[in-house]
C-alpha cells in the first residue's frame, strides 16, 4: 500500500481499515487474504481521492539501496493508481494476472491493459539513452 499511496500514514490507515472490516465480516469471508488486499487497495484509492493527493511521492528508500531502485520509484509517480497497483502486485508480489485482477476488483483483461500501459511508460522513462 505504501508504494501505491506514497504516504506511510495513508498506507497504514488503509491496511488497518481493511483488517478491521475483515474482522467485522468474520466467517463470511471465503478468501480473507484476497479480500483484504482488494479492500486495502480500494480504501487507499478512496483516501487519496478524498485528500486530493492523486500525485505519487516515492517512498523513502534506505541510502544503501541501489540507484536503479530510486529510478523505479520515481518512474512509478506518473502512473495511475490502477497501473501502480497492477505493477506492484504483479512484479513486486509476483502474482499472476488473474490474482491481481481479483485483488484489485477488476478483470484480467483490464489488468493486462494497465500492465501494458505501465510497462510502455516505464520503458520510455527507464531506457538508457542511445549514445
Amino acid at each position: 500500500m505504501f508504494l501505491l499511496a506514497g504516504d506511510a500514514e495513508i498506507a497504514s490507515d488503509a491496511v488497518s481499515e481493511a483488517f478491521a472490516q475483515a474482522l467485522r465480516r468474520g466467517d463470511q469471508l471465503h478468501s480473507p487474504e484476497r479480500w483484504i488486499w482488494r479492500t486495502a487497495f480500494a480504501v487507499t484509492r478512496g483516501m487519496l481521492k478524498e485528500r486530493g493527493r492523486m500525485t505519487f511521492d516515492p517512498p523513502d528508500v534506505p541510502a544503501e539501496s541501489s540507484p536503479a531502485l530510486f529510478e523505479v520509484f520515481d518512474a512509478l509517480r506518473p502512473l495511475s493508481s490502477r497501473q501502480r497497483g497492477a505493477v506492484i502486485l504483479h512484479y513486486f508480489e509476483d502474482l499472476p494476472i488473474t490474482e491481481v485482477a481479483k485483488r484489485l476488483g477488476s478483470t484480467p483483461a483490464a489488468v493486462g491493459v494497465h500492465l501494458h500501459r505501465a510497462r510502455k511508460h516505464l520503458r520510455r522513462l527507464l531506457e538508457e539513452p542511445d549514445a
